[in-house]
Parts: structure tokens; C-alpha cells; sequence
């Protein structure tokens, strides 16, 4: 058995015996050091024709230093899984700033340096920490024109998706992660390009890595923003057998609730959810306080609500400790046996009745 899968099993056991928590905000926490465009483009591309500053997950090769610093507080904190700084690292994200061609090194090295962390921590705790590859939304949509004037106009192929993920997918699994999560999906059709690209992966390499899956619900309607309600999307991506299915971004705990109960209900896989601290304020930033966000969680924990926590925007290694705290020696939900039925998804859910 591979390190790897040793690590896979060690996972798959914790989350039998505990809520496992997840990391917080990356970006929050980069802001924080005041970085300036010197630091985006180090003396690799200090020649670069555009603007860096802003391309976090640059970072990881301009100031590694940097982002091993901020896992290794979440993980101090009590993160048991971290996510790598790759959320916007696939070429269509990156074509933006014109480094589309560094992708693959971007996943590549940003798995390798959250392994690293996650290695080191381990080792002085004596309490295994994993790595999961983390995979952004893009930023196109498949489903919906960027056009008012033209509704039937896409900017992105199923296929250029699909491809531009699988090449990501790649990068962080030979850097050394042990999972790969499909976050802020807001358009489901996305997600599918990127799950068919991981599988594609996976029969080439001979290996199935876990997969996460993290949806975002755009407004208190519950529903994506391509239109799905919470229970459609699972239906829609539920055949790929996930690790886990659940919710992120976009809300703060409290707006959130309803929507992670609702997938306690109907998925017969793990649940997770990593809400905003809060809502954010008119000047786009996030005021709860940590021991906020760990009450709203401590009360998910104690009805059974959630298999995986963590935290997105706002977010900081206080926060993960809070929310740690707060779901520490609660059982972790149960995952349900759900009847076989013929269940479909559009906009909304249909399941057949006998």
C-alpha cells in the first residue's frame, strides 16, 4: 500500500470516529501580510507585461515561505485536512494573467508545499494531516452566457473545462495530495466537466483519489446560481460516489443551516460545509468573531448535521480553533442508508414513486 493510500485509510477511519476539521480562508489570511507586487512577481517574473499582484496562487512559487506558513497555522489550529493554494490555478484562471502555460507547476507545487506542512505537523503531533487538491470554479461558466444580448453565447466548451481540470487534477496529484475537492461550484455543469476529467485521470493513472465536492448557494432562494436547488444538485453529481458532498462560500453559518441539513438528508455520503464568517459588511469584509462561527458549528455538530468543518472567506486559523473546539466529542452524522429510486435533477429534483 502507498503512503498515500495509508493516508486515504487513516482519513476514511477518522471520519468514522469524529467531526474531521477542515481548514479556513487562504485569501484572508494572504491579505494580512500586505504583500505588494514585488512579492507576486519575485525575480522569475519580474519582467512579466500585466499586473501579478492579486494571483495568490502565485505565491506558492514566489513566496512559498509565505503560504507554509498559513497552512501550518491552520494546522496548529487544528485543521486536519488543509487545502492547497491552487483554487484559481487552472490555465483558463491563469490565462488571465497570461501564465496559463504554468499551470500544471502551479498544482504541482502547491500540493507538494502543503504536503510538506501537513508532513511536518504530522510528525511533531504525532496525528496523520492530509492534503486535499483544491480545484475553483474557473472563471467561466458553461451554462450561462457572459452575453445579456446573446443567451445562447458560451465562452468555455465542456471540453476546455473538462481538460483544463484534468490537467490541474494532475498537477496536484503528483504533488502529493491525498484528496481532491471541487469547490464553489456555482454552476453544476462545471462540476461535471471537471468530475469527468477526474475520472478520465484516474483510469490513466491507474488510481481513484477521493474526491470532495463543495457546492455554493447564491442566494436564501437555495439555489445555485445556474438555477439548481440544493437536493438537484446532489442528484446531478451523486453517480460519481463522492467522499463527501457540500456547501461553501456565499453564506455565513447561520444563512447556511437549512441547506446543509437539507444534504444530511438526502446524501448517503459524507457531508461537509465551510461556511463565510458571516455575512460580509459594505466594505465587503467579514466581521463574526471566531467564537461566533464555533457556536453556530458547536450546534450543527450536536444535531448531527455535519461530517467535515472548516471555514471559507473571512475565516482565520482562530476561527478553525473555535470551530475545532466547538464540534470536539460530538459524534460525527451518520451517513444514511437511502433507498434505491429512480431520482433525476433539473432545476429541481424528481424522484419516481413506486
Amino acid at each position: 500500500m502507498s503512503a498515500r493510500q495509508q493516508r486515504i485509510t487513516q482519513l476514511q477511519n477518522l471520519a468514522k470516529e469524529r467531526v474531521v476539521i477542515l481548514d479556513g480562508a487562504m485569501g484572508t489570511m494572504i491579505q494580512r501580510r500586505k504583500l505588494t507586487e514585488a512579492d507576486f512577481r519575485a525575480e522569475r517574473f519580474k519582467d512579466h507585461p500585466i499586473d501579478l499582484q492579486g494571483n495568490n496562487d502565485l505565491l506558492t512559487l514566489t513566496r512559498p515561505d509565505v503560504i507554509k506558513d498559513i497552512h501550518k497555522e491552520y494546522l496548529e489550529a487544528g485543521a486536519d485536512i488543509i487545502e492547497t493554494n491552487t483554487f484559481n490555478s487552472t490555465n483558463i484562471s491563469q490565462a488571465e494573467y497570461r501564465l496559463d502555460h504554468i499551470a500544471y507547476e502551479l498544482n504541482y507545487a502547491g500540493a507538494e508545499l502543503a504536503r510538506e506542512a501537513a508532513d511536518e505537523v504530522a510528525a511533531a503531533t504525532g496525528e496523520p494531516r492530509f492534503v486535499a487538491g483544491a480545484i475553483g470554479p474557473t472563471s467561466r461558466t458553461a451554462s450561462l452566457s457572459p452575453d445579456v444580448n446573446n443567451p445562447g453565447f458560451r465562452n468555455v466548451t465542456f471540453d476546455e473545462l473538462r481538460e483544463a481540470y484534468k490537467d490541474a487534477a494532475r498537477g496536484l496529484i503528483d504533488g502529493g495530495s491525498d484528496l481532491l475537492l471541487v469547490e464553489t461550484i456555482f454552476d453544476t455543469l462545471n462540476a461535471k466537466a471537471a468530475l469527468f476529467g477526474l475520472e478520465e485521470l484516474f483510469e490513466e493513472i491507474g488510481e481513484d483519489i477521493p474526491v470532495m465536492i463543495s457546492g455554493t448557494i447564491t442566494d436564501l432562494s437555495g439555489r445555485t446560481l445556474s438555477g439548481q436547488t440544493t437536493e438537484a444538485f446532489w442528484n446531478s453529481l451523486k453517480h460519481v460516489k463522492p467522499f463527501s458532498i457540500g456547501l461553501n462560500c456565499a453564506f455565513g453559518a447561520e444563512q447556511m443551516r437549512p441547506y446543509v441539513a437539507e444534504l444530511a438528508r438526502v446524501a448517503d455520503t459524507l457531508v461537509s460545509a465551510y461556511p463565510n464568517a458571516g455575512l460580509p459588511n459594505e466594505f465587503g469584509e467579514y466581521d463574526e468573531e471566531p467564537e461566533q462561527t464555533g457556536a453556530h458549528l458547536h450546534k450543527w455538530g450536536k444535531d448531527r448535521l455535519v461530517n467535515i468543518v472548516g471555514g471559507c472567506c473571512g475565516t482565520t486559523p482562530s476561527h478553525i480553533r473555535c470551530i475545532a473546539e466547538g464540534v470536539k466529542g460530538l459524534p460525527p452524522r451518520e451517513v444514511p442508508e437511502i433507498p434505491k429510486k429512480l431520482r433525476l435533477s433539473g432545476l429541481e429534483p424528481f424522484e419516481a414513486r413506486s
